[in-house]
């Protein structure tokens, strides 16, 4: 992997992982059309630390009042959205990295992501905040982000979509969907350290510390970005872009076979 090949990947990671166009089907694809098979595994570790980073940086004041509470109702929630997606991710563990790995899958995460997004933009606007927030609208969210661990199904746009679907406040749904990342991130990057020792070659340092200085700086006006467009933009621009790209993918894996 080249310099460059790794700073566009981690601009692309760290746009992708906080706007609702799904940051795994864009690396698996551009990884794919770029040619990269060895040491992604680390790099991938290491451009999701960068955008860990990003969401640290700006929700500071949050994380550090749930530390200093950490039994406070937003604590509670973020860790009551987090099990369904632990559940999920060990129930479904081999067959996701089998798609992650063959990339089959590719096309239909990216009409699933665009198909949420633009249902939820049919439903009349909510206005709950955390103080009218329930347990079921948590566990919603949670739900919605275990199945995101398909490659091409957006995180970002799963979990906001489902806590529009449950009638949240649109800013405030994308508040809580960008700290659920946070344990998310964490769990997935222990997942993948554990396998860290099957891999010889994990690139070079260069690449790695590009793509995730890139992914971090990204990642941090991805997220300011998407708090103002999510409270006053239409999410179906979003919608028709990753209808767009799974169209292309499905086209490609199917007819063409030029890139997948």
């Amino acid at each position: 992997m080249s310099i460059l090949q790794a700073i566009i990947l981690g601009i692309v990671q760290g746009l992708t992982e906080f706007l609702p166009v799904s940051s795994s089907g864009h690396l698996v694809l551009l990884q794919r059309l770029f040619g990269i098979e060895e040491g992604t595994l680390f790099f991938t570790i290491m451009v999701h630390m960068g955008t860990l980073l990003a969401v640290i940086v700006i929700f500071k004041k949050d994380i550090w009042d749930m530390l200093k509470k950490p039994f406070q109702k937003l604590s509670v929630y973020i860790v009551l959205a987090t099990l369904p997606t632990i559940f999920i991710a060990l129930l479904l563990k081999d067959f996701v990295e089998s798609a992650f790995d063959t990339g089959s899958t590719l096309g239909f995460g990216f009409i699933i992501t665009g198909s949420l997004l633009w249902l939820v933009e049919s439903k009349k606007p909510g206005h709950k905040t955390l103080k009218e927030m329930k347990p079921r609208h948590a566990i919603v969210m949670g739900i919605a982000q275990g199945a995101a661990i398909f490659p091409a199904v957006s995180r970002a746009g799963s979990t906001i979509a489902g806590g529009l679907f449950e009638g949240l406040d649109r800013r405030f749904a994308a508040k809580f969907s960008f700290l659920m990342s946070i344990p998310a991130i964490l769990g997935s990057l222990v997942f993948q350290f554990k396998d860290l020792a099957e891999i010889e070659t994990l690139g070079s340092l260069g690449p790695i510390v590009a793509g995730t200085l890139a992914a971090g700086i990204s990642g941090y006006f991805a997220i300011k970005l998407m708090m103002e467009l999510i409270a006053k933009k239409s999410l179906k621009i979003f919608s028709v872009y990753v209808f767009i790209l799974g169209a292309f993918v499905l086209v490609d894996q199917f007819i063409l076979h030029r890139f997948l």
